[in-house]
């Protein structure tokens, strides 16, 4: 792998170029560290505001009109939408487990068939989140199986 580093013009922005043949899992993670480090998600704890890194979350979950995220052992609220979440983490390692669950991949212990093609994952907090079948095909083509 060959990494060049160019000075820019003042106006001009930061930019990272990717060329490669065939997108593979390094690069996958290098871009998802990227975008990971500049993105934080501002959540909400009682009547307090933090930001969280990413890769920090273990899943995002949708319950009463509320997104909660969820750490290795603390629980937040954030005001996004699921479909917003999908959307801004499209291209990393997260995941639309169901229609209530965005599930962080790199969290995942384990993963393991279920009843009625669903699958469960053993998250590496030790709680289990089940993937409805309607998106194991998806889970299946982004683990490349």
């Amino acid at each position: 792998m060959k990494i060049t580093i160019m000075d820019r013009a003042d106006d001009e922005e930061d930019e990272i170029i990717i060329r490669c043949r065939n997108m593979d899992r390094q690069l996958l993670n290098l871009i998802y560290a990227i975008r990971a480090r500049k993105d934080k998600i501002l959540a909400l704890k009682g009547s307090e505001y933090v930001q969280i890194e990413p890769e920090k979350i273990y899943y995002f979950e949708a319950v009463d009109n509320s997104v909660f995220l969820y750490l290795e052992k603390e629980v937040y609220e954030v005001k996004q939408k699921l479909y917003e979440l999908e959307k801004r983490f499209s291209g990393t390692d997260f995941f639309r487990a169901s229609k209530s669950c965005i599930v962080n991949l790199a969290k995942v212990k384990s993963l393991s068939p279920a009843f009625n093609g669903r699958f469960e994952a053993q998250m590496r907090n030790g709680e289990k989140i089940v993937i409805s079948r309607q998106y194991v095909p998806v889970l299946k083509e982004k683990l490349g199986l």
